[in-house]
């Protein structure tokens, strides 16, 4: 990830900056505008940097029809109709305008998800300033040039893809927008089994792709989504609800307001106790470093005196030569009279 940087709302990500944390509303709504806004405000309250949206209808997913093929079986959201499902958890396109009026109030950030270019229409007249491709369309290259063209920053989650699907679609927006897309590991299953989080490949993207990478995270809990920070996770993505127990098709995996309160603290903690990865003493320990062993006179010495072993102890304080000088010292002569308890150095032997 190196220290390359996008910003969104004059926020920096990446390039050394704390994580970007995005909470996700989806469908918990629960198909109330006011639950909605009221989302946002706590989602703020529970310090994240970005609420995320999504914008499709259940006409521009898919059609009205109970085939077999169009059926959910397991999981989640067993026996429904992909158009029902999407009918129940759509966030309908006269809501937008009036969230992101909320959440440009309290001074928090609002994009979207777009679905297909209609969204993307929708999200330009209301100056979103960044869209996000989900993992199910990144396949959709027509999609990610017209969501990249815009020039606004772009987030791309790469569930179910292969790297040849993410450098493609990357190629896309790059070619459309001339910039690097953000990149989400992903894991498409709701919820994710911590087992099956395989957090390992951020890093593995991060070679790859030498853009700022981050977590979409589908897992139960806030384990990974912490653990995420320590593998270089520049943005992270949680489903969000104010309490699991009000319902919801993504309640089951969403973190209430009080986990995500937690996620944000323990994120900037652990990117805090990252630090630089120096291989030098920090400020806290120089101070520590007259506790360290050296050479000091444990007998008093006459002028002239040779310097025996039994005459130099490796003790502690640290204001003596270093243990390694141990033998450049014994067998040389006392350079003036020493009293017990000198600091051994250089100029006080022959």
């Amino acid at each position: 990830m190196g220290r390359l940087s996008i910003s969104i709302d004059n926020r920096k990500i990446g390039g050394g900056s704390p994580p970007y944390l995005i909470a996700e509303l989806s469908a918990n709504h629960n198909g109330s505008l006011e639950r909605a806004l009221r989302l946002i405000e706590i989602a703020k309250k529970s310090g994240a940097d970005a609420v995320k949206i999504q914008t499709y209808t259940a006409d521009t997913m898919t059609i009205d029809c109970a085939r077999e093929e169009f059926v959910i079986r397991g999981g989640l959201w067993n026996g429904y109709t992909l158009y029902d499902l999407y009918k129940t958890a759509q966030t309908p396109p006269e809501w937008h305008k009036i969230m992101f009026d909320r959440a440009r109030k309290i001074g928090i950030t609002l994009f979207s998800t777009p679905f297909d270019e209609s969204g993307v229409d929708l999200l330009e007249n209301l100056n979103a300033p960044a869209y996000k491709i989900a993992s199910f369309e990144i396949n959709d290259l027509d999609l990610v040039r017209y969501a990249a063209s815009t020039r606004k920053p772009l987030i791309i989650s790469t569930g179910m893809a292969d790297e040849e699907e993410i450098r493609e679609s990357v190629n896309a927006a790059i070619e459309a927008g001339g910039r690097a897309p953000i990149l989400l590991h992903c894991v498409s299953a709701y919820p994710t089994p911590l087992r099956e989080a395989n957090l390992r490949r951020i890093e593995r993207l991060a070679r790859r792709f030498k853009t700022v990478i981050g977590l979409s995270d589908h897992t139960k809990g806030i384990s990974a989504a912490i653990a995420s920070v320590a593998l270089g996770a520049g943005v992270i993505e949680k489903h969000f609800t104010d309490s699991r127990e009000n319902g919801g098709v993504d309640s089951g995996f969403s973190a209430t307001a009080g986990e995500f309160k937690r996620l944000s603290t323990a994120v900037k903690e652990v990117f805090c106790a990252l630090g630089e990865g120096k291989s030098a003493p920090s400020k806290m320990e120089r101070g520590n470093l007259i506790f360290r062993r050296s050479l000091y006179f444990i007998r008093d010495l006459k002028e002239g005196e040779t310097i025996r072993r039994d005459h130099i102890g490796k003790i502690r304080p640290g204001y003596g030569l270093p243990p390694k000088t141990l033998n450049l010292v014994v067998g040389r002569r006392a350079a003036r009279d020493i009293v017990r308890g000198t600091a051994v150095s250089f100029d006080l032997i022959v």
